[in-house]
C-alpha cells in the first residue's frame, strides 16, 4: 500500500538504489533501461557504471521529470508511457538491452505537488494523471462511474472492505454535486472510517483512484512481456514496488513467465520459466533507510536473469 505522511520537500529520494543498480550486473560497454526516470537518481547511478560505449534510455510520461534530464551523450530522455517500451526502443534503434530498472513507486514530487492531486494532505484537484495530457482524471472517475464499477475499482485496487459503502457515498454526495477537490473526496470517505484507521484507508482510497487514472496494472504487465522480448540472454530485470498488487505480478511473471502464477514444466518435469531468480527473498529497505527516507519503508526489490531466448 501507498503510504504518505509529512516528509521533506524533494522530487525524489530512490528507494533500495544500491542494491537495485547492483542487480543489473551493468557491463561498461551495455544498454540499459530506466523506465522509471522521476528525478533521475537510478540514472544517474546506471551512468556511473557505463563506459564510453554504454547506451541507457530512460522514460517518463510525466512533463515535469523533462526537467531533470541528464546532459550526457550515452544518455536519452523519453517522454512517453513505458507501456511502448518496444516501440521507443525501436525508434531509437535499439533491438536489444542488457537490463531494465523499474522503480513503480509514486515520486516524492507527485504527493508533495497540492495540484496534483495525489495526496489527501492538501486541498487540490482531484487530478492523479502521470500523464498530464491523458483525458481521465480522478475526478471523472469518481464523476462518471457507477457504483458497481467504483466498488471494483476501490476493492481490486484499494483492497478496501468497505469498498461497497464508499461507492454508494460517493454516488448519493454527486446527485447534489460534482466531486472535484481532494477535500470533498475526504468528506465522503471519513464517516465510514474509524479514526485510528482514517490514514490507512484514505492512502488506500487514493491508491485506488491512482491506479484506475494510469492504468497502472494493465501499464506493468504490457511492460514486462515487452521487457523480456528485448531482454538479451543473461540480462537482468531489476523492480521495485510499493503495494501487494504490483508485487504479486512481478513475483508471479519472475517465477512462472506469466502474471497467473502457473508454473509449466517440460515431459521430464523441469521447470518451464524464462527467468532465473536472483534474490529468491524479496530483498526490502534496511532500518536505517526507512529511518533516512520513511516513503522507501514499503518498498520490495526482485531480481531476476533471462536464461534463454523467448
Amino acid at each position: 500500500m501507498d503510504t504518505d505522511n509529512n516528509y521533506p520537500v524533494v522530487y525524489h529520494t530512490p528507494a533500495l538504489l544500491a542494491e537495485s543498480i547492483d542487480g543489473l550486473n551493468i557491463t561498461p560497454s551495455g544498454v540499459y533501461v530506466d523506465v522509471t526516470f522521476g528525478g533521475g537518481g537510478h540514472s544517474s547511478e546506471i551512468l556511473k557504471r557505463l563506459g564510453d560505449k554504454g547506451r541507457l534510455i530512460a522514460f517518463d510520461q510525466d512533463k515535469d521529470a523533462m526537467k531533470n534530464s541528464i546532459p550526457d551523450p550515452r544518455f536519452t530522455l523519453v517522454h512517453g508511457n513505458f507501456r511502448f517500451l518496444k516501440n521507443f526502443l525501436r525508434f531509437h534503434k535499439i533491438d536489444r538491452i542488457d537490463g531494465l530498472i523499474a522503480d513503480l513507486g509514486v515520486s516524492s514530487h507527485h504527493f508533495d505537488e497540492s495540484n496534483r492531486g495525489f495526496s489527501f494532505r492538501f486541498k487540490g484537484d482531484l487530478d492523479m494523471r502521470m500523464n498530464q495530457n491523458a483525458q481521465t482524471s480522478a475526478a471523472d472517475i469518481l464523476n462518471e462511474y457507477s457504483a458497481e464499477r467504483l466498488s471494483d475499482v476501490f476493492y481490486n485496487y484499494g483492497e478496501l472492505k468497505n469498498a461497497r459503502k464508499i461507492a454508494a457515498a460517493v454516488v448519493k454526495f454527486r446527485e447534489s454535486q460534482k466531486i472535484e477537490k481532494t477535500d470533498e473526496f475526504l468528506s465522503i470517505i471519513e464517516p465510514l472510517t474509524r479514526k485510528d484507521k482514517e490514514k490507512k484507508v484514505l492512502a488506500q482510497a487514493f491508491q485506488a483512484l491512482r491506479i484506475e487514472v494510469n492504468k497502472e496494472m494493465n501499464t506493468l504487465t504490457d511492460m514486462l512481456r515487452q521487457a523480456l522480448l528485448v531482454l538479451k540472454p543473461e540480462g537482468r530485470l531489476s523492480v521495485i514496488s510499493y503495494h501487494s498488487l504490483e508485487d504479486r505480478l512481478v513475483k508471479n511473471f519472475f517465477k512462472t513467465g506469466n502474471f497467473e502464477g502457473k508454473l509449466e514444466k517440460d515431459f521430464y518435469g523441469n521447470p518451464l520459466t524464462p527467468f532465473e531468480l536472483i534474490n529468491r527473498k524479496v530483498i526490502v529497505p534496511s532500518e536505517e533507510e526507512q529511518k533516512q527516507n520513511p516513503r522507501s519503508r514499503s518498498a520490495k526489490l526482485r531480481i531476476a536473469k533471462k536464461t534463454a531466448e523467448n
